[in-house]
């Protein structure tokens, strides 16, 4: 059973930067998938980014892509998501999931293990 605990959200200004970690541990998950998730109140999860953990294909949301980079470090056990240039629409828990498939999907239901989150918080 794969363990995820996530770290780093917090409040920040509009424009401000922060790096969300995800640590791993117990399980399998190397040669999976593992990806962030966001929810912000009201609304259902949506996918924000996912890399697969050996060759490193990525992909990304619309609406952070070329402000929030995601990352990992086999080592470490720990998965990254680089987030710059934030608006307040970022707000929500942001949340990170494995999926014991290679292939990438954006779908929620396609990943078994997830965090318990991190609150993100965007102010104007």
């Amino acid at each position: 059973q794969v363990q995820l605990v996530e770290s780093g959200g917090g409040p920040v200004q509009a424009g401000d930067s922060l790096k969300l970690s995800c640590q791993a541990s117990g399980g399998m998950f190397v040669g999976y998938v593992m990806a962030w998730f966001r929810r912000a109140p009201g609304k259902e999860n949506e996918f924000v980014s996912a890399i697969n953990w050996i060759d490193r294909t990525k992909e990304y949301e619309d609406s952070v892509s070329g402000r929030f980079t995601i990352s990992r470090n086999t080592a470490k056990n720990t998965l990254y998501l680089q987030m710059n240039d934030l608006n307040p629409e970022d707000t929500a828990v942001y949340y990170c999931a494995t999926r014991q498939r290679w292939d990438i999907v954006r779908d929620a239901s396609g990943y078994e293990s997830w965090g318990r989150g991190t609150q993100v918080t965007v102010s104007s």
